[in-house]
């Protein structure tokens, strides 16, 4: 029979020698396998130029990795703290029960001084550990790696509590730096990037400011379309434009909102030598505010905002107004990136309304000089011309010998006389245009009478005569519309009239040329003034007309109906030689 084979047995010392290589090979098979995931994170990461998403992919693989329960990123901003964080591994529920989320100070601010990996066995016994915010879950092993992207940190990378159990080791260290090294690059891409994106949407905005204040678009229109580009553009909630006003010093106003709170702030005054508004305003110089109640900023602070930006619609020594940002409480404050931007923006929209305002009063000085050889021209020829034929008809007058002819030529005569009347009051008015924003005197004057024309049955004819914009100041003009208002009131109540006149005139002295007095007669064809009975509206009129060194009459005519004179001085004295 042939032999059998002969049966070999592991000894002791051979057993142990292959589980010693198992554990190596393993050992290697679970670096390389780690490589690989490191390989494909850094892959996955820079797969993207969306610089949150970027961020929120670099924070997954640094879990994964790494076998950890929790991690976090904070962006760090100017002043060193957190503008974001971003958690990762926690649900819903878990992440509506923290009250806040961490602001990078503590031991969480260790790696970004040292610049240097934190790796912790217990994190609540680093002596720089100030407890957990109120909701957040209770962690142990820590490990914190600074991202770093050209020499400046961009942020903190934050890891908690292994899945398995455990401490981080030093592998593990070693594959977040090199994850955060190689994240680095991609980050700053994406930055490059985003701010390429803003810079385009930011000179877009300021071209399309520009066009429409120089197309003739009206300037609250402008600043409207400019507070809302602002608050998209730049990731806000609500958008306001504060400007001083004249009558009202030391305070800016809100005059345009842009946002859910818009209605409610409009109009709210902010006090300048205490607020951070004003500090802008004086200084011209951007500001970013972490809190806005601490700016002494209610408007916003009060509806639930907390970071603010604020920036001056200007340059320094020549600032028209401020633009200010505001986000709610829970969001981050705005970065350096976009502060420098809108800064930017501001300043060339500030200058787009000069060059509107610039535009604006060319226009209106050409108008103003057309207007005034209008006048010359009325002067010089037109009035001439008419004094001349109204001359004629008067020396015709002693060659005729028919009386009805003779009627006729002077009926002529006085209308060529009142003629040249409403022509020169034309002129007046042509030299002096209103300084009123609203309308003229004589506009009003017009509008007051004609709205009463349904009350009293008829229209009234108005007759203006002399410069009476030029000449009557705003409170005697607010006098004689209330008398002219109340005078019309009556005859429209008592007179029973078919025919109303109202003659406003400014009469002048023949040696000086000033006007002296301002003259306003109401008359009617009714039933004229009562013997007896109530006269407290007259006496009213004549009250207003004491009241200015004027006075007042009021009498029946001899044809019927009344005559109602209200007279008050307007002279005023020369000016001063300046010798």
């Amino acid at each position: 029979m042939p032999e059998s084979p002969q049966s070999h047995s592991l000894s002791p010392d051979n057993l142990k020698d292959l589980l010693t290589e198992v554990r190596s090979l393993d050992s290697r098979m679970s670096a390389h396998s780690r490589v690989r995931s490191l390989l494909q994170a850094v892959l996955t990461i820079g797969s993207d130029l969306d610089l949150a998403t970027v961020l929120r992919r670099l924070t997954e693989a640094a879990a994964t990795l790494t076998g950890a329960r929790y991690a976090g990123l904070g962006v760090v901003d100017d002043e060193g703290d957190f503008s974001e964080f971003i958690p990762v591994g926690l649900d819903k529920e878990q992440a509506a029960r923290i009250h806040r989320f961490p602001h990078g100070r503590g031991v969480l601010r260790v790696p970004l001084n040292e610049r240097a990996p934190l790796r912790l066995s217990d994190l609540s016994e680093h002596p720089e550990f100030e407890g957990f915010p109120e909701g957040h879950p209770h962690m142990s092993s820590f490990l914190g790696v600074p991202i770093q992207v050209r020499n400046e940190v961009f942020g903190n990378l934050y890891l908690t509590d292994k899945v398995v159990g455990g401490e981080f080791d030093e592998e593990d260290e070693a594959m977040v730096t090199a994850l955060a090294t190689a994240a680095g690059v991609a980050i700053e891409n994406a930055r490059l990037y985003e701010e390429a994106r803003l810079r385009e949407r930011w000179l877009a905005a300021s071209t399309e400011v520009t066009t429409r204040l120089l197309s003739g678009a009206g300037t609250t229109d402008v600043l409207a379309h400019m507070a809302e580009q602002a608050r998209d553009i730049g990731g806000a909630d609500t958008a306001v434009i504060m400007l001083p006003d004249p009558h009202a010093r030391g305070h800016l106003f809100a005059e345009i909102a842009d946002g859910p709170v818009a209605k409610e702030i409009l109009g709210t005054a902010v006090a300048i030598h205490d607020s951070v508004c004003g500090w802008v305003y004086e200084t011209g110089e951007a500001k970013g505010i972490p809190d806005l109640e601490q700016a002494s900023c209610p408007m916003l602070s009060h509806h639930g905002y907390g970071p603010g930006l604020v920036v001056p619609l200007g340059t320094p020594g020549n600032t028209r107004g401020v633009l200010l940002l505001g986000k709610l409480s829970d969001r981050p404050p705005f970065t350096s990136t976009i502060r420098k931007m809108l800064h930017g923006f501001s300043v060339q929209a500030a200058v787009a309304l000069e060059l509107a305002e610039a535009r604006h009063d060319t226009e209106r000085l050409a108008v103003l000089e057309e207007r005034d050889r209008i006048a010359k021209d009325l002067h010089d020829v037109v009035i001439q011309r008419l004094f001349a034929s109204a001359m004629t008809l008067m020396s015709t007058m002693r060659l005729v010998t028919s009386s009805e002819a003779e009627e006729r030529v002077q009926r002529t005569i006085d209308e060529l006389d009142g003629t040249i009347r409403e022509i020169r009051s034309t002129i007046f008015d042509l030299q002096n245009p209103p300084s009123r924003m609203d309308s003229s005197l004589r506009e009003r004057i017009l509008r007051l009478a004609e709205n009463t024309a349904h009350s009293l049955g008829c229209h009234p004819g108005v007759s203006l005569d002399g410069p009476i914009d030029a000449s009557v100041p705003d409170e005697i003009g607010e006098q004689l519309l209330a008398v002219l208002g109340e005078g019309l009131t009556n005859v429209a109540r008592h007179a029973k009239a078919t025919e109303v006149h109202v003659s406003v005139t400014v009469e002048e002295t023949s040696t000086t040329g000033r006007p002296t007095t301002l003259t306003l007669t109401v008359t009617d064809n009714g039933v004229g003034l009562p013997e007896e009975g109530r006269r407290s509206g007259l006496r009213n009129l004549e009250q207003r007309a004491q009241a200015l060194g004027g006075g007042f009459t009021a009498r029946r005519q001899d044809g019927g109906g009344t005559v109602l004179v209200w007279r008050v001085p307007v002279s005023q004295a020369p000016p001063a030689n300046d010798f």
